[in-house]
């Protein structure tokens, strides 16, 4: 048992944590009275899937599925709703939202939980921008329901009534970090490994001779860009490079970059939003390259979900957003640590 999740079922630690659970409450509640004035329909997806989700760095738990015919078949807790709610907009769904369980592996921090709430909502027809104002639209209204008049977390505060800063990536390295990204990237968006760790040894930072572009991006993005995000407003980060937007399609004006924005509250990610891919062909591509890199960085793979790959083919366009519940429940109650909005910890 972690010293996080100990003894929370003791009632001098429940009566501690109590108040920041029944703001947890009352915050769902208020999110879900949102979508439904929005002509937003609620839906549930199934948590065991035949695929968590394909990205490098995300990592799940595996169980098997017995049939009648006492045959195991592998599946997963999924990562995230993703895969089943872009079905659900295949099927002809057109504003779909939901408030899903989900589970990942290798993550347990003050803002991270093995088992989590993934908020997710769907626009079909709609563009990524207008997500932008969803997210703006949802911190007034969480800050509302905590009776906040600023967000605190970690010595940074935000006014969750501003405008959130809108800021690409290309410029967040330029102001933080000093390095022209986009140079670093061929017009295909690939990325030139030597050209950013040049960039970065010039920036100050450690470069390791195994570091890939990808490894360099991350490192840069972690240490010198996210402390600066979220503070005095939200930030939304947007306009990633497209190696790093997996599941996003590429802007109209330039294919180095994605459609992809994340939404920053002192210093922590809250969100992550796409202009989703429905190109199936592509998105294969994408799917191969990230389970060969997983393979080569931590010796597994997860399998295609040929069913997602079927459906989108006939998702209209659309766009979609990731948001952390708890973490928005952590600014809206002022917890410090996940586990104080959490009902039931894992332990």
């Amino acid at each position: 048992m972690t010293d996080q999740s100990a003894a929370w079922w003791r009632p001098s630690a429940h009566e501690d944590r109590r108040p920041f659970l029944l703001g947890r409450n009352r915050l769902m509640a208020a999110l879900r009275a949102f979508f439904a004035a929005r002509d937003f329909v609620e839906v549930d997806t199934a948590i065991l899937q035949v695929s968590p989700g394909n990205e490098t760095h995300l990592h799940a738990f595996a169980t098997d599925l017995i049939g009648p015919d006492l045959v195991p078949h592998r599946r997963f807790l999924h990562t995230s709703p993703e895969f089943a709610c872009k079905k659900l907009l295949a099927a002809g769904e057109r504003r779909i939202f939901t408030a899903a369980r989900v589970f990942r592996n290798r993550e347990r921090t003050a803002t991270h939980h093995p088992e989590f709430t993934m908020l997710e909502w769907y626009r079909a027809g709609e563009r990524y921008e207008t997500l932008m104002a969803d997210c703006a639209a949802l911190l007034a209204l969480a800050a509302e329901t905590g009776g906040r008049r600023l967000f605190s977390h970690g010595g940074l505060t935000a006014d969750p009534h501003a405008e959130p800063e809108r800021l690409t990536v290309a410029e967040a390295f330029a102001r933080f970090a000093g390095i022209d990204l986009l140079a670093t990237l061929d017009e295909d968006g690939a990325g030139d490994r030597d050209a950013l760790a040049a960039a970065a040894r010039q920036a100050g930072l450690r470069v390791a001779a195994d570091d890939t572009w990808s490894d360099l991006y991350s490192g840069i993005l972690v240490q010198s860009i996210e402390p600066h995000l979220g503070q005095g407003r939200a930030t939304i980060l947007y306009e990633y490079p497209s190696a790093e937007a997996a599941l996003a399609r590429r802007t109209a004006h330039d294919p180095r970059v994605a459609e992809r924005f994340e939404l920053y509250v002192c210093g922590v990610e809250l969100a992550n939003a796409f202009g989703e891919l429905t190109d199936a062909a592509e998105q294969r591509r994408r799917f191969e390259a990230e389970m060969a890199e997983k393979q080569r960085i931590y010796g597994e793979r997860y399998p295609i979900d040929e069913d997602f790959l079927a459906a989108l083919a006939i998702m209209p366009e659309a766009s979609g957003i990731a948001l952390g519940f708890e973490r928005l429940a952590m600014l809206a109650t002022g917890a410090s640590r996940i586990e104080q909005v959490v009902w039931t910890p894992v332990a």
